[in-house]
């Protein structure tokens, strides 16, 4: 292994569906734009197609069967592998499954999820579709540090994206889904480079170099 290979953090990403959060990570890793390396894939569903985004590129793609076991076994047995990959940062990509409190205790500031809409508004499922119906002007995403209620953690990042006259629910969720791209590999490397200090509900992110923004109908928070 080379030293920059050593230098990079450990990745595992917790993943149920297409896995589009998983290749932003990916992506900006093999560019060497994060210190971060995803080493490890899970997912509770065998079809996900996360896994076979994993498998190209020759990460540890694990499918673990919910079936027959309580929230406690299930991450009980991602937790083992969490510790035996020796993995430094989980990242929730699109992964439909609360963690347990355990589960959240033990890794608690070592887990983030990307959420897409502007929390605290619009938590849990079909968040895009949620801040649509409801006529909001602002929409967006959040990526936060996970505890133990759903989408509430500190929050770390956040782009806002306006919602445009013609839009539909799902034209509004592909605009998000470009800055979910954006925001989730600069949190990685926030933390990989120990920029992160979670102040109770806050998230202060120390000095450091940040981002030019790239999207020009976006609006993104200091420290991006």
């Amino acid at each position: 292994m080379n030293p920059s290979e050593q230098r990079k953090i450990k990745v595992a990403v917790l993943a149920s569906g297409r896995g589009t959060d998983l290749q932003s990570i990916i992506d900006a890793s093999l560019r060497g734009d994060i210190d971060a390396k995803v080493e490890l894939v899970v997912s509770d569903r065998s079809d996900a197609y996360a896994l076979e985004r994993a498998r190209k590129y020759k990460i540890k793609a694990v499918f673990l069967d919910p079936k027959g076991k309580g929230r406690d076994e299930y991450h009980d047995a991602i937790a083992k592998i969490l510790d035996e990959r020796e993995i430094h940062l989980v990242v929730l990509a699109g992964y439909m499954r609360l963690l347990p409190p355990g589960f959240v205790r033990k890794h608690y500031g070592k887990i983030i999820n990307i959420h897409p809409a502007l929390l605290p508004s619009f938590p849990g499922v079909n968040a895009q579709k949620q801040a649509f119906d409801h006529g909001v002007k602002i929409s967006g995403c959040t990526v936060h540090f996970v505890d133990e209620e759903c989408d509430h953690g500190p929050i770390i990042l956040q782009a806002a994206v306006p919602v445009k006259d013609d839009d539909s629910a799902d034209v509004l969720a592909d605009r998000i889904l470009v800055r979910e791209h954006e925001i989730l590999p600069r949190a990685v490397q926030l933390f990989a480079e120990g920029r992160l200090k979670i102040e109770g509900r806050k998230v202060r992110i120390l000095p450091g170099p940040t981002k030019k923004s790239k999207g020009n109908d976006a609006l993104y928070c200091d420290g991006y």
